[in-house]
């Protein structure tokens, strides 16, 4: 009997393996069905996802604003505190937008038209004054001009015109390409955070009944650090990225750099990448500067722009993070290099907060190790 069972379970087990073999066979031989349909279901909820996203960037101002309105002594503003506090932070948000596309971009855009039809001017003035230098100055000529040269041959108008803007914004619309998809984003987004709390309950009770205790509480725990880090890294770095853009834009204009609201802008968005970023915005809006202004004014635009730097790091930075999240800069600049050559920007952005959770569970397995041998000794 013992023998007949075993044979059985035998077969069993060969007609699973056969069954694996032959879905591996079938997803390989329609995988590009598979990735059709795979892509197709991506594009029909990403209203939904991006909707998600929103209501993630907005949960922290709504809850801050609702804990403001729930203290009202007006009944009406108490009751309906977190309606009201989706209305304000939802109206704030299309305001900002609204001031952004009538005075930022006009004067980015124009700002940039002008710089690409001035630069072959710029060029020449550059080499005039590198071949005016002393033969044994510090940078030979020959480097100088073949970094001119280089410069040269980047065309901004084939980047930046009215027909590349609009292939941008259809890019980027391009994950809400329809009024629809976009309303059904807002609104999603909306009853998202309206019923947070009850779509937390939720999954903490379907967690609960498909694990055990101990993994329950090993993912709650997990949950909450990693949205904790990702929160704060990601709503600090923006609400940064601003504070350091308009900063550095007021700076420029003070010391009469042309074009100080393209370089400020463009500054505070590539302070968002943490280190490089920083480093990247300083060298390009030096060059710029170098190019319009002369060596002078290049001069004394980084150094004002690397103290407005340490500044934010030291002090505006900190007090909007709140807490460091402790990470190595050796590990960041290493994270942000690998994971950004893999996934592009949005690694380079996220790099950090990506290796900051990484971080933490390694900690707690070498911290759960050492425990277990403690222990058995």
């Amino acid at each position: 009997m013992k023998k007949g069972s075993k044979e059985w379970k035998k077969y069993i087990l060969i007609f699973i393996l056969a069954l694996i073999a032959i879905g591996v066979y079938k997803l390989l031989d329609n995988f590009g069905d598979i990735t059709a349909w795979i892509s197709g279901l991506i594009s029909v909820l990403m209203p939904f996802i991006m909707a998600l996203l929103l209501a993630y960037l907005f949960y922290l101002p709504c809850r801050k604003l609702e804990n403001l309105f729930s203290k009202s002594k007006v009944k009406i503003i108490k009751k309906r505190a977190r309606w009201i506090s989706i209305l304000v932070v939802y109206l704030i948000a299309i305001l900002a937008i609204v001031l952004i596309f009538r005075f930022v971009i006009p004067n980015i855009y124009e700002s940039i038209m002008e710089l690409a039809s001035a630069l072959p001017g710029y060029y020449n003035a550059a080499k005039v004054q590198i071949n005016e230098l002393p033969e044994d100055s510090v940078i030979s000529k020959e480097s100088l001009t073949s970094i001119i040269e280089g410069l040269n041959k980047i065309k901004i108008e084939d980047y930046i015109n009215m027909e590349k803007i609009s292939e941008y914004a259809i890019g980027i619309l391009g994950v809400a390409s329809t009024i629809f998809d976009i309303f059904v984003t807002i609104i999603v987004s909306i009853y998202l955070l309206a019923e947070r709390t009850e779509i937390i309950k939720f999954a903490k009770r379907l967690c609960g009944a498909i694990f055990n205790n101990n993994a329950y509480n090993t993912i709650g725990k997990y949950f909450r650090e990693s949205n904790e880090i990702f929160f704060r890294f990601i709503s600090s770095q923006l609400l940064d990225g601003i504070v350091v853009g308009i900063l550095t834009s007021i700076a420029m204009s003070i010391l009469g750099v042309k074009y100080a609201v393209l370089l400020g802008f463009m500054i505070g968005l590539f302070n968002l990448i943490p280190y490089l970023g920083a480093i990247i915005g300083v060298v390009i809006a030096g060059i710029i500067t170098l190019l319009t202004g002369g060596l002078t004014q290049a001069i004394w635009m980084v150094i004002v722009v690397t103290i407005l730097q340490q500044v934010d790091a030291n002090i505006i930075n900190p007090k909007i993070t709140g807490t460091s999240l402790q990470i190595s800069p050796i590990l960041i600049i290493f994270s942000v290099t690998v994971i950004g050559s893999y996934f592009g920007i949005i690694g380079m952005f996220l790099a950090v907060p990506i290796v900051a959770i990484i971080k933490l569970m390694i900690l707690d397995y070498i911290k759960y190790k050492e425990e277990m041998k403690k222990e058995e000794q």
